[in-house]
Parts: structure tokens; C-alpha cells; sequence
């Protein structure tokens, strides 16, 4: 997931920096803000976030109430403050239902 063409992520002003509580980081995006891959999510923010950061992502598809809840880790955190970070997140154990919705986004959103 460490490739990245930044003409394919949000514009700039989609950047939302990711809220924190203490020892864990919980990011709340929506289908617009991300490139949606079969693994993970590819995002923007004005924030960099710690590689290895374990991190729990709530992705809103406006297709569906519900969100899809995934726990990942950074694996990419690229950038500079003036003008931000394209950021990587792998997602780890995702229950079945959550995982064939992702695949069923990321192929919805390659073509």
C-alpha cells in the first residue's frame, strides 16, 4: 500500500485531522476522503500519524448507515505539514461481512 498517486486521494480540502484518545487513535472517514483498497483505506491529513500506530477506522460509504468498523496499523505516513500527510492503513482480523464489503468498495471504486 506504500504506492500512492496523490491525483487519486481527496483534495486538500478533505483533510481531517485524526481525533485521539489516550493510547489509541479512532478515525472517522468518509468514502469520499479515501482511496479504498482490498486491505485497507489511503487517506489524507493535516496531522501525520505514527507508523506501526494501531488505529480503529470508522469508513461512512453514503450507501449505508451503518459504517464499516476496521482495527488496522499505519504502514505509510507521508508528507510535510504545509502540505500534509497521504497516510496507509493495513486492517488486521476484519469480520467476514466487513471484509467482503471492503472488496466489494475497492472494486466499485477501481473502475
Amino acid at each position: 500500500m506504500s504506492l500512492m498517486t496523490t491525483s487519486k486521494l481527496a483534495p486538500p480540502d478533505a483533510f481531517q485531522p485524526p481525533s485521539a484518545e489516550p493510547g489509541q487513535i479512532h478515525l472517522h472517514l468518509s468514502e469520499h476522503e479515501v482511496v479504498i483498497r482490498k486491505n485497507g483505506v489511503e487517506f489524507l491529513s493535516t496531522r501525520p500519524v505514527p507508523l506501526w500506530a494501531e488505529v480503529t477506522v470508522d469508513l461512512r460509504p453514503p450507501s449505508s448507515q451503518q459504517p464499516l468498523r476496521g482495527n488496522g496499523v499505519v504502514v505509510d505516513c507521508t508528507g510535510n505539514p504545509r502540505t500534509g500527510y497521504a497516510i496507509s492503513v493495513l486492517f488486521l482480523d476484519l469480520p467476514l461481512a466487513s471484509g467482503h464489503h471492503l472488496h466489494d468498495l475497492a472494486v466499485a471504486s477501481a473502475t
